[in-house]
């Protein structure tokens, strides 16, 4: 999950309520956050996967397609909360992203996860356990698995790509968007041919009664959870993010080639006065799988699915 309130790198109480436009839906947890105003949170992070005890409270959950822009050109929505600027769709389509793919073996993409324990279900019963531990260790369960897949369909269509399933956000929440930022510095120094970095995520929200919200869309008969792309803005020149244009290019052509092929998939494209590490390139985007409420195997068709956009969109980028 992000997390609204700094400029910088997130380190702040999240909310999702905003992206709803939804008055019933609450903020998502402090401890899934990264709240600098609080004390470091230790995190206890468990190796097992993620199950709850049969003798646990259950809360409802809402299987709903979730969102809708306040900007919109053709089949290209934005959610925008600036204050500064006003989102042109049709003028960043126009231009093209400063992104340059290249026939090589040397990387090209790089997948990271700021909070890689985030969790997802292993499978839908129609409630969610107040026990469920929406973080672990147990990749299979985690953001990486959605990396994995990724990493797998790009390589596979000849894009050079690295996921690094560092944990950023153990042993403690507060600080991990630092952390992930050093880990993607190190990558751009040691691979300079690396032009696109994702920060894959899962997102969490709950309305106010304790309902679990699960966006989810149906795709050739087969449920996918749904994904959102965050691209940031350097709303009013504070936050030492001037080129954020860039990567709304390169944010939107791709909303536009996911809308375009598999609809309802994407929910609108999200921004506002942050940059999450986006200062580090110019093809650098944070996209959420999925909540806490979707399964491993609906974010790993979501996975697919963005993947195949994706290389479409990388290939007309080709040099």
């Amino acid at each position: 999950a992000r997390n609204w309130e700094s400029p910088f790198e997130g380190e702040s109480a999240s909310g999702t309520a905003s992206l709803l436009q939804d008055n019933s839906v609450s903020q998502t947890p402090a401890t899934e956050s990264d709240p600098a105003s609080q004390a470091t949170t230790e995190s206890s992070v468990s190796s097992a996967s993620p199950t709850a005890s049969s003798n646990e409270k259950l809360l409802p959950v809402k299987e709903t397609k979730v969102g809708s822009g306040n900007i919109k050109s053709g089949v290209v929505e934005v959610l925008s909360k600036l204050k500064n600027y006003t989102i042109d769709i049709d003028q960043y389509l126009a231009e093209r992203p400063d992104v340059h793919i290249k026939d090589t073996t040397a990387p090209q993409v790089l997948i990271v996860h700021t909070h890689t324990s985030e969790a997802y279900m292993d499978s839908f019963t129609g409630t969610y356990p107040e026990s469920f531990d929406p973080r672990t260790k147990d990749a299979s369960h985690s953001v990486i698995r959605v990396g994995d897949v990724l990493t797998q369909k790009l390589n596979e269509a000849g894009i050079a790509t690295i996921h690094d399933t560092t944990y950023h956000d153990d042993p403690a929440y507060n600080g991990a968007y630092t952390r992930s930022m050093q880990t993607t510095q190190k990558y751009l120094e040691k691979y300079p041919s690396i032009q696109v970095v994702l920060d894959v995520h899962r997102d969490s929200l709950t309305q106010a009664d304790g309902t679990k919200l699960k966006p989810t869309v149906t795709i050739n008969g087969k449920k996918a959870a749904q994904i959102m792309i965050v691209s940031g803005c350097d709303d009013d020149g504070s936050i030492g993010y001037p080129e954020w244009q860039y990567n709304m290019r390169f944010g939107l052509r791709l909303q536009k080639e996911i809308a375009t092929k598999y609809s309802g998939l994407a929910r609108p494209l999200y921004t506002w006065n942050i940059r999450y590490n986006q200062h580090l390139t110019h093809g650098s985007l944070l996209v959420e799988f999925g909540t806490d409420a979707n399964t491993d195997e609906e974010v790993s068709y979501s996975a697919e699915l963005f993947a195949d956009a994706l290389i479409g969109v990388l290939n007309e980028l080709k040099d």
